[in-house]
């Protein structure tokens, strides 16, 4: 059975979805079953993905990873999202930007998430 906010994704066409109601069918596209994604919240390597977020007079601001992460055509992050009990907020980033993104939503108790192309889904 699947949880609200939990994200899927196609190992075939590489779609991805967030479940905004759940329910007790199996999700499946291109023929198979969708993945869940795990939430990793451990850098390892080079790279630095986990969250970084830093509270300030209008909001959140959240960085992904303690140094910038790689913004390349093969190598960035898609999407940055804050969960809180209000709702889900999402930036969307493409190569080029900056790894970062502001969230004018005044709320203490939030989960952040970033989504990498090649490395998946990474939590703060």
């Amino acid at each position: 059975m699947s949880e609200k906010n939990q994200i899927y994704q196609c190992s075939v066409c590489g779609q991805i979805i967030e479940i905004l109601e759940p329910g007790k069918g199996q999700l499946v596209c291109c023929g198979l079953n969708m993945n869940l994604l795990k939430e990793k919240n451990q850098d390892e390597g080079m790279e630095k993905h986990v969250p970084v977020l830093n509270r300030n007079e209008n909001g959140w601001q959240i960085q992904v990873g303690t140094l910038p992460h790689p913004m390349e055509e093969t190598h960035y992050i898609k999407w940055i999202e804050l969960i809180s009990i209000d709702g889900v907020y999402r930036i969307y980033l493409k190569p080029g930007d900056m790894p970062a993104g502001d969230f004018q939503i005044n709320t203490e108790n939030i989960k952040v998430r970033i989504y990498c192309n090649v490395h998946g889904l990474w939590q703060s």
